[in-house]
């Protein structure tokens, strides 16, 4: 009987996630009730709760959840070949994980996957982007680079001369985004701490700097990477805790919060963190001219952009490879057709936000 219920169970959870992930695609405007009713209170209730413990709980969560897969197998297993029932005791073995694996789709739906669908932060907060020329992603890489330059002796530095992000830099995080929802709405709200991983090491093989749990509704990070990196990471991770999934944004939601906050080392971050994706994009169109700035970079800010270079250079091979194609494929079935690249489109919104702040918007 109680197999019966755990396949019952499993079928109706599986059955309402699937179905509100359909819904929220084909009903105009459901993803975005979702995400500011049904979301926000799950993410409080779940947030404030995991929030508690000073680790990731997502990341402890898995390795239990691994140990217990693997146990009650073998326990099964074991009691299979006892009692000579290898039916019975596989149906109930299936079953209890069957459930287990629908419920966590389901939270998975609820805190993450409907998010997809809803209104984007630049159509709510204004930043209509309309395309950019040549000329105006080369203004704005020379603008980036100014930016660096003018904080890349004042950061706090370490023995090796790269930039240090400091001992509270999850609380400034917190506090950066809760500043930047003063300003813009849709973000306005209190933010718990970044989690720094156990094992970082599992994150810098997948070629990953943070990730969301929506399972926990929390922001963990890769505390391995270079320190400039981390309070971006940091303020795109807490981006995706506000719902907003779509990577650009959550990108540009980071850029905002970092250069809006107090801290020198987040405004380096930020600016540097944009430097390098229109960069990128300067360097795929022309090349002459993406030289021409990549030379006026400050020496200090040089020897992070190398240090950045050198760690993921340490973790190419067969599973970031393959990582990057999975999360090409998870980012492409959730609505982005441009899947990691994504991430890179980041930079048409700080050409916007460019021309906004030079116009006095």
């Amino acid at each position: 009987m109680k197999r019966k219920r755990r396949w019952m169970a499993g079928a109706v959870l599986l059955a309402l996630a699937v179905l509100w992930l359909l819904l929220s695609r084909v009903v105009p405007g459901m993803a975005q009730w979702h995400s500011q009713s049904v979301y926000r209170l799950t993410a409080g209730v779940l947030g404030r709760f995991w929030g508690l413990f000073p680790f990731s709980a997502a990341e402890i969560c898995l390795y239990i959840l691994l140990v217990l897969f693997f146990f009650t197998l073998i326990r099964g297993l074991f009691r299979a070949i006892r009692e000579k029932n290898y039916k019975e005791e596989g149906a109930k073995w299936l079953s209890c994980w069957f459930l287990t694996a629908a419920a966590l789709f389901f939270l998975y739906v609820i805190n993450c996957g409907v998010n997809y669908q809803r209104d984007s932060f630049a159509v709510q907060e204004g930043f209509i982007t309309e395309g950019y020329s040549d000329e105006e992603l080369a203004r704005v890489c020379l603008w980036l680079t100014d930016e660096i330059n003018g904080r890349s002796d004042l950061v706090e530095r370490d023995e090796k001369k790269e930039m240090r992000a400091g001992e509270h830099v999850q609380e400034e995080a917190a506090a950066a985004m809760e500043a930047l929802g003063e300003q813009y709405p849709s973000l306005e709200g209190s933010y718990p701490r970044p989690k720094e991983l156990i094992f970082s090491s599992l994150l810098s093989w997948q070629n990953l700097t943070g990730v969301y749990s929506p399972f926990t509704v929390e922001a963990n990070y890769n505390g391995d990477i270079t320190d400039y990196n981390i309070p971006f990471t940091l303020c795109h991770e807490l981006a995706h805790l506000r719902g907003f999934m779509q990577e650009e944004e959550a990108n540009f939601i980071a850029f905002l919060g970092c250069v809006n906050a107090k801290s020198t080392e987040f405004q380096y971050s930020g600016y540097l963190s944009a430097w390098i994706y229109a960069m990128n994009e300067l360097n795929d169109r022309d090349v002459q001219r993406w030289s021409q700035i990549r030379r006026q970079l400050s020496a200090q800010a040089d020897l992070d952009v190398r240090a950045n270079s050198a760690f993921w250079q340490r973790y190419e091979g067969k599973i970031s490879g393959w990582s990057a194609k999975m999360n090409d494929a998870y980012l492409k079935a959730n609505g982005q057709e441009d899947g990691v690249e994504s991430y890179d489109r980041m930079v048409e919104l700080v050409v916007t936000y460019y021309h906004m702040k030079h116009a006095g918007v």
